[in-house]
């Protein structure tokens, strides 16, 4: 069942905003409270607000259930290769690697408090990437599979 014309423009306006804040809280895991799990939970929403407004066959054409399933895979692997990526170098598992080498999110962090750079978290930034890609699918499948039992009932 589709909701009225009011809904749906009112959820495609929020819905953008949801992208941009759940990215944003992704992307600042390592300077404010938030990270990956807190994003993909938060674009995760997005999802829902989608059921909500239109209906169960729109979310199924907009994120798939292969489509999800592929990006919480690709999140796993990003996650154990970016951990194992330190021993490859010569350090331990999970080692921030990256920190203070003047590389991507490797600058050095300036004495006293930390004025917000994105760039200063080492690997913590790309982890988080990778598990908001993960939590992200992972709560997409679940709302698609709690309601494909219920569309399957109405129908």
């Amino acid at each position: 069942m589709r909701m009225s014309k009011i809904v749906r423009v009112s959820a495609d306006l929020l819905y953008a905003g949801i992208l941009i804040f759940g990215f944003y809280v992704i992307m600042h895991g390592h300077l404010t409270p938030g990270g990956g799990f807190q994003g993909g939970a938060v674009i995760a929403t997005a999802l829902a607000l989608i059921v909500v407004a239109y209906s169960y066959e729109d979310l199924l054409a907009m994120a798939g259930k292969l489509r999800l399933i592929v990006q919480e895979s690709a999140g796993l692997i990003l996650f154990l290769c970016i951990a194992l990526a330190a021993v490859a170098i010569g350090t331990t598992v999970f080692a921030n690697y990256l920190a203070n080498t003047g590389s991507l999110f490797g600058m050095t962090v300036p004495f006293g408090t930390n004025p917000g750079e994105l760039n200063t978290g080492g690997v913590i930034p790309l982890m988080n990437i990778a598990v908001g890609l993960e939590v992200w699918a992972a709560l997409g499948l679940v709302i698609l599979y709690l309601l494909s039992g219920v569309s399957e009932k109405e129908a």
